[in-house]
């Protein structure tokens, strides 16, 4: 069992090797297929956004995307270069080198190996927990932002506009809406039998590789009407025909200096990251049902970033238009992106110069395709229905991927889910608890129509007890004590606690002795296990009183009803416990 364990670890993909079956191999072959063409003019131009020499960035989809699907965790991420991660690149290292030359590349390999060995390195310290606080909503939000982003993008290859390059969501629309006489019919008529294609193929023969074969109708829609009309008329751009040649060899300089001086931009550039491929790889993962490794998961990204700058790659991470594409054309493993790193390398030597017949605005509608499908319009739906918070994080993440930058819109939904949920826990409810007459063992209900016990208080806390909740907790049990003054006696049912810090022991402490120098007591049952290390430790649970605590019902109002003041016990009729019913009248 530990050598299996230890196989697993080293190897994970044996994992989901136990998936690939005929059928799942054959989706996986067309959908790493699709992904391979579909990356060979992306990353020409994510390389040159990046400042990179185009050929880089093609380099950059081969050996990281199979490292990262070997050794990650995702079905369907593709990793490779990204728009996001190819302006934080450009940002970071414009400023020490020259884009495009010698210098700037190899800065480029070294910030890709430091951000690797990060990235790494966080994976085996078990890091991955820090994607529990990105919530569901931050996922939706971010996702439906990026895919109209990602649109946007397109919109200049979709209509035939010479649109000012990085332009942000809100320029760009502009710009269009600036410019809509001097859109091209014919380039705009190409993307959409483009995307008619995709659609009809996807809706009445769903087995077809869709993405392909739109490809080749819009390829061979541009070539009819630059045919019929002339390329003079019609202004059909392409991509182009991109460079054959292998990834060559490569090493970064890892000298103190250079280090130093990259030190900060590795940091910034492993959160964002992070932070991109574990978001598209969970929000992939919601779709499917996958549960998500995300220690294993930073492994990958860390390592194909370790191994691909020895290829000539530089820092690749989870990709929004690959991985969706990936998901979109049927992927069942993460064969799909180890097939569409190896076809790359095959599609570079033998293929790349056909990319010339291949048209931007086809390209353009398989990414409006691509978009569309990201939306997760039934689950935005069901936000809406279901929580004004959960819609306040998942409105401000959407709207900060629009707005701002991609990786501060990320850590701003992050933030509010964390400050919503500190807002929730800060006030734990207080329910009074009172024994049900109506049944024989009398267990405790809430019913505001019983009667309460004149001496004895009993409480539910059903959160932690924390410093951030004890304020809250500190003034409901002076608002309840004020309406009854005559209840000095206080029972805390504990079962709904699971945490309880110093701040929180140290408010148990002064209860207690506030109830005692009243005449009563402080006591608690049904304490979770490990909860009181903290009174151990500090020995508050001496200045409680061992004798306070008890593990079950029955045994705590045993032993407090004999602390109760009898002439007050005499005087009532409720009979509220079991015990009372030994007094006489």
């Amino acid at each position: 069992m530990k050598w299996q364990n230890l196989q697993l670890a080293v190897f994970p993909f044996l994992k989901w090797w136990p998936r690939v079956t005929r059928k799942a191999l054959h989706y996986d072959l067309m959908a790493g297929l699709t992904g391979a063409v579909i990356a060979l003019p992306q990353g020409v131009a994510f390389a040159a956004i990046a400042g990179m020499p185009p050929e880089y960035g093609l380099y950059a989809g081969m050996v990281p995307a199979i490292v990262a699907a070997l050794f990650g965790s995702s079905w369907h991420l593709v990793s490779g270069p990204t728009t996001a991660a190819s302006i934080v690149i450009f940002s970071a290292l414009s400023q020490h080198a020259t884009p495009g030359s010698a210098e700037y590349v190899q800065l480029a390999l070294t910030l890709t190996v430091m951000v690797g060995l990060i990235q790494f390195t966080m994976g085996l310290a078990r890091f991955g927990t820090l994607v529990n606080f990105i919530s569901h909503s931050v996922v939706i939000g971010f996702t439906a932002g990026a895919a109209i982003l990602i649109a946007t993008s397109q919109l200049k290859h979709f209509f035939g506009l010479s649109l000012p390059r990085g332009g942000n969501f809100y320029e760009t629309l502009s710009a269009v809406f600036s410019r809509w006489s001097e859109i091209n019919p014919y380039i705009t008529a190409v993307g959409l039998v483009t995307m008619l294609a995709g659609i009809l193929i996807k809706r009445f023969k769903p087995r077809f590789p869709s993405m392909i074969v739109s490809m080749l109708v819009g390829s061979v829609a541009a070539f009819a009407l630059s045919r019929i009309l002339g390329a003079d008329v019609t202004k059909i751009a392409t991509v182009g025909a991109l460079p054959a040649s292998l990834p060559p060899l490569s090493a970064p300089t890892l000298s103190l200096t250079t280090i130093k001086m990259l030190a900060p931009a590795a940091l910034a550039t492993t959160l964002f990251a992070l932070t991109e491929a574990v978001s598209i790889a969970r929000s992939l993962a919601d779709k499917t049902g996958q549960d998500l490794d995300a220690n294993q998961e930073f492994i990958g990204q860390g390592l194909s970033n370790i191994v691909g700058c020895f290829f000539s790659g530089y820092v690749a991470t989870g990709s929004f238009n690959r991985s969706g594409l990936n998901y979109q054309a049927g992927a069942r493993t993460p064969l799909a992106a180890i097939i569409a790193g190896a076809l790359l390398i095959v599609l570079v030597l033998l293929v790349a110069p056909l990319t010339a017949y291949l048209p931007d605005a086809a390209m353009a509608g398989i990414l409006f395709l691509v978009a569309w499908g990201l939306i997760d319009i039934p689950h935005i739906r069901k936000v809406l229905r279901a929580s004004r918070y959960e819609t306040l994080i998942m409105g401000t993440t959407f709207f900060a991927t629009l707005f701002l930058e991609l990786e501060f819109a990320i850590f701003l939904g992050v933030m509010l889910s964390l400050v919503l949920y500190l807002k929730r826990t800060s006030h734990p409810r207080l329910r009074s608890r009172i024994p049900n007459p109506r049944q024989a063992e009398r267990p405790f209900i809430t019913d505001p129509s019983l009667p309460e016990c004149p001496q004895l208080k009993i409480v539910r806390i059903e959160d932690s007890l924390y410093f951030g909740s004890v304020n809250h907790v500190r003034e409901t049990i002076n608002a309840m004590y004020r309406e009854n003054p005559g209840q000095k006696h206080l029972l805390i049912v504990a079962r709904e606690i699971n945490f309880i810090d110093m701040a929180g022991a140290d408010f148990l402490v002064r209860l207690a002795r506030e109830r005692k120098a009243e005449g009563g007591g402080l006591y608690l049952y049904h304490i979770n296990e490990g909860v009181c290390d903290h009174f151990r430790l500090i020995d508050d649970l001496m200045q409680i009183g061992p004798e306070n605590i008890y593990e079950t019902k029955q045994e705590a109002i045993a032993e407090i009803f004999l602390k109760l003041d009898r002439t007050i016990c005499d005087r009532c009729t409720a009979r509220i416990f079991l015990e009372c019913q030994t007094i006489t009248q």
